[in-house]
């Protein structure tokens, strides 16, 4: 660009002589490369200008008076310019570098990618964030292995931003020492109840579903206010299964009276269990219709499930105009012919 700015003032000008007055326009070039090129680059340009400047200000007499040296005095202070604009972008680009591999690095810790298979089940993951070129935001997975059961999290944070990140920080930071600990998933959903209870303030709370299965072929749910998960049987049967009685959301736990209950669902194989956050379900087209998950089973037939819930995701996408409004996370279990040992 800034080259061929240059030489189509060059041309212009020798064609139509000092009338029209295009000289000062060779700054152009230099004013081009201060936006995208480097320093160096831009002071070559400014060099190369002011000389074309010059030959073409001796070619026009422009320098029999005033304005041949008003229009060099302009290129040395544009060219001064660019080469100043260059150097704190460079600068910015480097520290803006920097930051996101430290963002890379928080995200890939707190949401650490999820074995492919765990006892039974063979495991794909999808997060797709609300926020632009964000890998992480309001919501939460993570999956354990805990003796011949797997243990398994997902979850949603009221809010967005970076305190909604640190509070899915606690949520999964308190899971994964509670599913190696505790003895069963109502112990779990305790241990976590009580340290949100000590670390969210003014109100804040998760929504959150917890699944264990196990190898008699059931999965056990504790639901805190979250949206029911998707199950689909062996003969492509779809049910959302769904406590006799909520329990409140992970932080505003202190205010319930009762426990949450688990319950149970045969899980065999063949079965497939989709967790999922309400970014899903509460996606809308441009009616304003919700996505319809209960009708996309059809979608999850692929034998790799990771290239499943992958067509499911392109789904959602091309149900919602424009970019996503919140998060959304999936977490797709599906139970093979024999436990994994």
């Amino acid at each position: 660009m800034p080259w061929a700015v240059m030489a189509v003032v060059a041309v212009v000008d020798a064609a139509t002589g000092p009338d029209i007055g295009l000289l000062p326009l060779v700054s152009l070039g230099p004013a081009f490369a201060g936006l995208s090129g480097g320093w160096r680059k831009t002071a070559l340009i400014g060099t190369v200008a002011l000389v074309l400047g010059c030959a073409l200000g001796m070619y026009d007499g422009l320098f029999a008076e005033r304005r041949g040296y008003a229009a060099m005095g302009a290129v040395v202070g544009v060219t001064a310019a660019g080469v100043v604009a260059a150097v704190t972008r460079q600068r910015r680009e480097v520290e803006l570098a920097g930051v996101r591999s430290i963002a890379e690095v928080a995200q890939r810790v707190l949401l650490r990618p999820v074995p492919r298979s765990a006892g039974p089940l063979r495991i794909a993951v999808s997060y797709t964030s609300a926020v632009a070129e964000a890998q992480i935001g309001g919501d939460l997975y993570e999956v354990a292995a805990v003796g011949d059961r797997v243990r398994v999290i997902v979850g949603d944070v009221q809010g967005k931003g970076l305190e909604a990140v640190e509070t899915a920080a606690v949520v999964l930071g308190a899971f994964r020492e509670a599913a190696h600990d505790e003895p069963d998933l109502a112990a779990v959903g305790a241990r976590i109840e009580r340290t949100c209870e000590r670390a969210l303030q003014d109100e804040k709370f998760v929504t959150a579903i917890l699944a264990e299965i196990d190898p008699a072929g059931t999965v056990t749910f504790v639901n805190y206010g979250h949206p029911p998960p998707l199950l689909v049987s062996a003969d492509g049967a779809v049910s959302f299964p769904e406590p006799a009685r909520y329990a409140l959301p992970l932080g505003l736990t202190v205010h319930a009276t009762t426990s949450p209950d688990p319950f149970q669902v045969p899980f065999t194989a063949g079965a497939q269990l989709l967790l999922y956050t309400d970014g899903v379900t509460e996606a809308r087209d441009e009616t304003g219709a919700f996505y319809p998950l209960g009708r996309r089973t059809h979608l999850l037939k692929d034998p790799d499930p990771e290239a499943a819930l992958e067509k499911l995701r392109e789904n959602l996408m091309l149900h919602t105009p424009g970019p996503f409004h919140d998060d959304a996370a999936m977490l797709l279990l599906r139970h093979r012919e024999q436990w994994a040992g």
